[in-house]
């Protein structure tokens, strides 16, 4: 799938290990178009969740039922975004018609909603009066922006509201509703997720995230350092995927590192599952679980943890950063799965079961071993 949805939507990229986030945009006619595709545990299309952009929605819309029985239909990914990209080609030639200007009252009803609501809280308005920012704080002292796109037909006909969350969001929209019912209801379901962000603020407090550097408020995944194997010589990272919904439940962890000492934690962390305890914080139970500390970000240079591909020589590779690495404690170099795949395939010697390629390490030569969890291309 890999090739074939980069060819076909390059900005649309994987949020996840196992392929089941993509975020980023959809491209026609030279436009840009916000797009996340959500799929479920068994990865199957037909039962993909799409969230669009209002801009996406407002083209799309009357090819819903055209979107919908394509994405039943498609056998994969790749082959749906291309049938997407057709659709929005067409939406957008037929899309001729420009929305008719509002009426005098609009501008008077929507300043008056803003009186209401407090102009303290506005945060931009455009020239138009037709697209305004509004700043959100939760009862944790969080800022959070939300963007109202809301139409000559306010406040007849319900506005388009985008606001940074880890979950799918829409506001509920009566003629008699106005802004200071979306701001409620997105206050509301800020304040649902107060545990998912109290759980990740902390982790970003009091540990070492690699990954993501500049996390969003949607970012549910987290890449952290494990400290103690550091000290070893050896380069330990676990990536953990918190559930919004659910965010002192176990996560899904995935360990980076060279088997020798990644295998211990999976050992440990399967021991020990019975100790978890949704009373206690996630971070606390990683702890306890794994038998160690996570340091901060002032007990290593970050160079311990972001190494280069030996093959490649660069850190990201698209979205990807090296997550293979040598068993051997005396090289531990690490790779992209991408990387040293193709390496592998090259080599006579090697030799592949299944979903795992046997071979030479390209930098000391002493057997390595390639675990493929998702296509490399």
């Amino acid at each position: 799938m890999g090739d074939g949805l980069l060819s076909q939507c390059p900005l649309l990229l994987p949020q996840d290990l196992r392929g089941r986030v993509y975020d980023g945009f959809i491209q026609a006619q030279e436009k840009d178009f916000r797009l996340r595709v959500i799929l479920p545990a068994d990865l199957q299309l037909q039962n993909a969740r799409l969230e669009c952009s209002w801009q996406l929605k407002k083209v799309l819309q009357g090819y819903l039922h055209i979107v919908k029985q394509r994405l039943q239909h498609s056998p994969n990914l790749s082959s749906f975004m291309m049938e997407l990209k057709t659709i929005l080609d067409a939406a957008l030639k037929n899309t001729n018609s420009i929305e008719a200007s509002p009426a005098p009252q609009y501008y008077s009803c929507l300043v008056k909603d803003i009186e209401n609501l407090g102009w303290d809280k506005l945060l931009f308005v455009d020239n138009e009066f037709s697209t305004i920012r509004l700043k959100i704080e939760d009862s944790s002292g969080r800022e959070h922006v939300v963007v109202v796109r809301l139409g000559a037909r306010y406040p007849y006909k319900a506005p388009d509201c985008c606001v940074d969350l880890p979950v799918a969001f829409s506001i509920s929209w009566t003629p008699q509703s106005n802004i200071q019912d979306i701001y409620n209801q997105v206050l509301s379901a800020l304040e649902s997720l107060k545990g998912f962000w109290d759980t990740l603020d902390e982790i970003d407090t009091k540990t070492w995230v690699l990954e993501p550097e500049k996390p969003t408020r949607s970012a549910t995944m987290r890449r952290i350092a494990i400290g103690y194997f550091t000290l070893a010589g050896n380069n330990v990272s676990v990536t953990i995927d918190v559930d919004p919904r659910h965010p002192t439940m176990l996560p899904d962890c995935y360990f980076l590192g060279a088997d020798h000492v990644v295998q211990p934690l999976k050992d440990k962390l399967n021991s020990n599952v019975h100790l978890w305890d949704p009373d206690v914080g996630l971070l606390q139970n990683l702890k306890d679980m794994l038998e160690t500390d996570f340091p901060s970000r002032s007990d290593f240079k970050k160079s311990d943890f972001t190494m280069d591909c030996g093959i490649c020589y660069a850190y990201r590779l698209e979205s990807s950063i090296p997550d293979q690495v040598c068993d051997d404690p005396h090289c531990a170099q690490p790779y992209h799965q991408a990387c040293l795949y193709e390496w592998l395939k090259g080599l006579p010697s090697s030799r592949q079961s299944f979903n795992i390629i046997y071979g030479e390490c390209p930098y000391c030569t002493k057997p390595i071993t390639l675990k493929l969890h998702n296509k490399p291309f």
